[in-house]
């Protein structure tokens, strides 16, 4: 599975060591900037793996900036993007079970590397569950169309 992957400087060194983790878990990390350390605005590279995901070109995008807020606000402007914090592994699991989440948020100067790859294994593994949640992300699904013609 293709997975694109971006981050701005305060998640470069967390994105780095999960493209690592991810092409050992079988998947294929995409990395979509940035490129180093140098300050860059979050939102410049937010955009390129959030529009990916809302035009179907990748099932699912991770996004790494220094707390995660900032990724989180960019990626969730696209329709059809379930963009999820989630700096521990019950957020994790609960974003794909309740949210069907298909952007992984994190914040890099939050969560330590260890931590960081046991959240991105929980968000891969875990099914959306259905059932209820399913009624509630077509509610979300129907504001979408209304707010963007969709």
């Amino acid at each position: 599975m293709q997975i694109g992957i971006a981050s701005d400087h305060g998640g470069f060194e967390l994105k780095e060591e999960l493209k690592t983790f991810l092409e050992s878990m079988g998947a294929d990390p995409i990395d979509m900037g940035c490129f180093n350390e140098e300050s860059v605005d979050y939102p410049d590279f937010g955009i390129l793996v959030a529009e990916k995901v809302s035009r179907g070109e990748f099932e699912k995008g991770i996004l790494v900036c220094g707390t995660g807020i900032g990724m989180s606000i960019v990626a969730n402007k696209f329709p059809g993007v379930r963009a999820t914090l989630a700096n521990d592994l019950f957020s994790s699991r609960l974003s794909r079970e309740h949210n069907d989440s298909n952007i992984l948020i994190l914040g890099g100067r939050v969560v330590g590397q260890g931590l960081a790859k046991e959240i991105v294994k929980v968000w891969l593994v875990t099914p959306f569950a259905e059932g209820r949640h399913r009624r509630r992300l077509e509610k979300i699904e129907a504001l979408e169309k209304k707010n963007f013609g969709q």
